[in-house]
């Protein structure tokens, strides 16, 4: 919810995972086999990145977000020894969502903003709502009580709504995706009054289109225009259009250097001189990065640099994945693993049309909630694996 709340709290982790050094690597080592392609990936992607800082001579900034999202795995440390109870992080993600959703109400209804962001840029802000929304519906699974329900319910509502009100139209995609997943693993969903809360929360989201204070049925309609615009030969200065003028340039970039990549200083005089040769816009010199995950990543580390970005997302999917195929976990595990692959299956989709680990913020949730999950199911796993009382 603040600029700072994020950094924060992975500064918390890694200074009370001193505390827990000797138990800590005992505990890694025990579950290394389930955990080792995330945590590779994760070293992998800070090697080039460092890599890249020490050969390009890049700013010592170029490896703040590597470094720090390496050093999240200390908050799967953390929880594999001192075991909290997860409930901590259910209510941690419907309080987060809930704020959320009060501070850009403010602004969007008080304030009168077109595009509120709380106290982030809109777009950063609106994913991560969203995802807060999609983890807090996971969290049902694991309620028993059918009052209790209502709970993260009410968070699911919360995050959804505020991504909404944000105007974030990239989170769209993430949440058809995650769409997708909650249909796919249906047969998990423990009761029907869960099954109707997911789809209810799909369904108001849908709905949302034709209500038009929501400002939803408009961005389509203007994102349609912008492409028809772009195609059309007319203006590139369209939210949409920009973006596909960023990704006609990645494409340019990334067939110089496909192996590597090249550094920030060095792909924008390769722009600068596109543009003079009106292959371009000019506005493609105007935005900080290319508006896609994937392209960002292309122009940026070449194929070695997209194999080490899309690690993170592929491990931590595949751990995810196992966990929801496992036979005889408990509710307890499927709600974890079903909350780690929405969570990375959203932050996928976000990175269609934005490059959400541009924000340290962004990149820091992300590591911060896939180590969380991962540790919260292990715990679940060895918790249902032990004998019961005699």
């Amino acid at each position: 919810v603040t600029p700072f709340g994020i950094g924060l709290a992975s500064i918390v982790f890694v200074i009370a995972a001193l505390f827990f050094l000797k138990p800590g690597f005992a505990a890694l080592r025990g579950h290394w086999p389930a955990i080792r392609w995330v945590v590779i990936f994760f070293a992998l992607n800070f090697l080039f990145m460092l890599g890249c800082f020490l050969l390009r001579g890049q700013e010592p900034g170029a490896i703040e977000k590597p470094v720090r999202m390496l050093l999240a795995a200390s908050a799967l440390m953390l929880v594999l020894v001192v075991k909290p109870d997860r409930k901590a992080l259910w209510w941690g993600v419907i309080a987060g969502a809930f704020a959320a959703m009060l501070l850009v109400g403010y602004q969007r209804l008080v304030l009168t903003e077109d595009r509120p962001g709380g106290l982030l840029n809109a777009i950063t802000f609106g994913d991560i709502a969203l995802s807060l929304g999609l983890v807090a519906l996971a969290a049902m699974i694991d309620v028993r009580a059918v009052r209790k329900v209502l709970w993260p319910a009410i968070g699911a509502l919360a995050g959804l709504a505020a991504s909404t009100m944000t105007g974030t139209r990239g989170g769209w995609l993430g949440l058809a995706l995650c769409g997708l997943l909650f249909i796919h693993y249906g047969h998990v969903l423990n009761n029907r009054r869960v099954r109707a809360v997911v789809a209810l929360t799909f369904v108001l989201m849908a709905a949302t289109f034709f209500v038009p204070e929501t400002g939803v049925r408009e961005r389509v309609r203007q994102g349609v225009a912008d492409v028809t615009t772009y195609f059309g030969g007319g203006s590139v200065f369209t939210n949409v259009g920009v973006r596909l003028e960023l990704w006609k340039a990645a494409g340019m970039l990334i067939k110089d250097a496909p192996l590597l990549g090249r550094s920030e200083e060095s792909y924008r005089k390769i722009l600068e001189a596109e543009v003079r040769a009106k292959e371009l816009d000019p506005v493609v010199l105007t935005m900080p990065h290319f508006h896609n995950e994937t392209l960002q990543a292309l122009v940026t580390g070449g194929v070695l640099g997209f194999a080490a970005w899309f690690g993170m997302i592929l491990a931590p999917f595949a751990f995810f994945a196992r966990a929801m195929g496992a036979k005889g976990a408990s509710k307890q595990e499927f709600a974890l693993a079903l909350a780690g692959i929405v969570l990375v299956t959203s932050y996928f989709g976000y990175g269609l049309t934005e490059v959400i680990f541009w924000s340290v913020k962004g990149a820091l949730f992300y590591a911060l909630m896939v180590f969380l999950l991962m540790g919260f199911y292990l715990n679940a796993k060895e918790a249902n694996q032990q004998p019961g009382p005699v």
